[in-house]
């Protein structure tokens, strides 16, 4: 029974000290610590990522003694010989001068140094990520050498890099984790509403476009997002921001940002990660009433008969009240005497149907939720990988083109197959989309004034009503507003009914 115990207690002994754990702290000369720098064992798949104090704990099943090397962009990497188990190491990385060995893969699809690269490059690492004043990683990137960034809405954001391009940016590419995030519906990417959580990006590259590699949808450049990988990068991280948007015609309203990453290497040899993160808020009111004819109709408001007001919708169509006389005599709603009658004293000049202002069409609400996840897949002990990723994003939110767009409760869903080395990649994946029940503010507008009054009924309403009072001695300017009030008196009671 004694040497069974024995023999028991030597296995046991065994598979405690089967697992080699390394911890330490990466430093800079001047001790203050390195957030982000990567500590892989060499010769292994093993590794790991320093958290932001600079610490780091790092799992092997390989034994003692063996190297572990040093790296974080802007310092010199440094190798540290591993003796014993449990070991605590203290590393103090050098300040390199210039960024010029920051390794990049965008320029030529293979990892070379930025002083190699055929093309400018800016890039963001960790280390800026976090540096950045701005509410997210995304809206950072405005502060990048070169990049002009277009501002639709609070959630939606669009980046060019060439100088010329409208908020539709159709010739900008946007790579997440290798995957063109454009929208099919759209075709124009959709800032980082189906993107990458700033808490899981690894690193951002941004360049002007080079044809030869990514085609003519990167002719005003080309982004690349990455993601941080679960072998090196373990545990659970969350976000939260709360804060308060304030404007005079939206008053104040709360805003909510807030995620969670989970990630976890089980082996060597396999590991996955999660994401979740939503945004909610309340986009700026677009009240801005002024007649778009600015030249020759300033200051004019709504009374005015042709008025045709920018951020009011539906107003567009308009007529000349003196053809519309012609039209009815064509339908023989009036005579040849009456023509004559109306024809005289309808003026020579446009009329536009009444509008809706932007707040009656949409409530501004903004809401963003992503969650993806992958599986990561390491079969030999190199840097061969095998991943499978899923990303899913929702939400709502304002855009300007050319009309406005109220993106409603819509889909999109990116699923992707891989397989990468060190000098190569086999990449499948697809794009799905649902534009919920997204509309066009100004088609929108119409169809509503059509669905209760077509157009030749509605202006030939107002012409007979025009001309009835101009028949009781009212003046044009009374007429008008009479005409006017007639249609919107019916309107309501129409709107009221329904």
């Amino acid at each position: 029974m004694k040497m069974y115990l024995f023999i028991l207690s030597l296995f046991l002994c065994s598979l405690t000290y089967a697992q080699t754990t390394i911890t330490g702290v990466v430093t800079d000369t001047k001790k203050q610590p390195i957030p982000g720098a990567n500590i892989k064992i060499l010769g292994d798949s093993a590794g790991t990522i320093s958290d932001s104090d600079g610490k780091f704990q790092l799992s092997t099943s390989k034994k003692p003694p063996f190297t572990i090397e040093v790296t974080s962009v802007g310092y010199g990497s440094k190798n540290v010989e591993v003796k014993t188990n449990n070991q605590n190491v203290s590393i103090a990385l050098v300040d390199e001068e210039t960024l010029l060995d920051e390794i990049v893969v965008s320029a030529s699809r293979t990892p070379e140094r930025i002083k190699e690269s055929p093309v400018t490059i800016e890039r963001m690492g960790i280390k800026e990520i976090k540096k950045t004043a701005s509410p997210t990683f995304y809206d950072g990137l405005e502060n990048l050498k070169e990049v002009h960034m277009n501002t639709s809405s609070m959630s939606f954001k669009s980046i060019n890099t060439r100088g010329f391009a409208t908020v539709a940016n159709t010739r900008f590419m946007q790579l997440v984790d290798g995957m063109d995030n454009s929208s099919p519906l759209l075709n124009f990417v959709l800032g980082n509403l189906i993107g990458v959580s700033e808490i899981d990006v690894q690193n951002v590259e941004l360049l002007p476009s080079i044809l030869c590699l990514y085609g003519a949808n990167a002719f005003n450049g080309i982004l690349f997002m990455n993601s941080q990988s679960p072998f090196t990068n373990q545990g659970i991280t969350a976000y939260a921001k709360y804060g308060q948007t304030s404007q005079k015609a939206a008053g104040n309203n709360e805003y909510y940002d807030y995620g969670v990453r989970v990630a976890k290497a089980f082996t060597p040899y396999f590991a996955a990660k999660a994401n979740f993160t939503f945004m909610k808020g309340t986009d700026w009111f677009a009240t801005d009433y002024r007649d778009k004819d600015l030249v020759n109709n300033v200051g004019l408001d709504r009374s005015y008969y042709n008025y045709n007001g920018i951020n009011v919708y539906g107003d567009e169509l308009t007529t000349n009240l003196n053809g519309v006389a012609k039209g009815l005599l064509d339908k023989g709603k009036i005579t040849e005497s009456q023509f004559v009658a109306f024809n005289n004293i309808l003026p020579n000049y446009n009329v536009s149907r009444t509008g809706y202002n932007e707040t009656d069409l949409t409530d501004n609400k903004v809401k963003n939720a992503k969650v993806d996840f992958s599986l990561h897949f390491k079969p030999w002990k190199n840097d061969t990988e095998i991943i499978w990723q899923s990303k899913f994003g929702t939400g709502n939110t304002v855009y300007q083109g050319a009309n406005r767009y109220y993106l409603n409760n819509f889909t999109m869903q990116q699923h992707k197959l891989e397989l990468k080395g060190k000098n190569f990649f086999v990449r499948g994946y697809t794009t799905t989309e649902d534009g919920g029940r997204s509309y066009d503010m100004t088609f929108t507008a119409l169809n509503v004034n059509r669905q209760w009054k077509d157009d030749k009924t509605w202006f030939g309403q107002y012409a007979g009503a025009y001309v009835q009072a101009t028949l009781g001695g009212a003046t044009p300017a009374q007429a008008h507003a009479t005409a006017g009030t007639c249609q919107q008196i019916q309107e309501a009671r129409f709107l009221r009914n329904t």
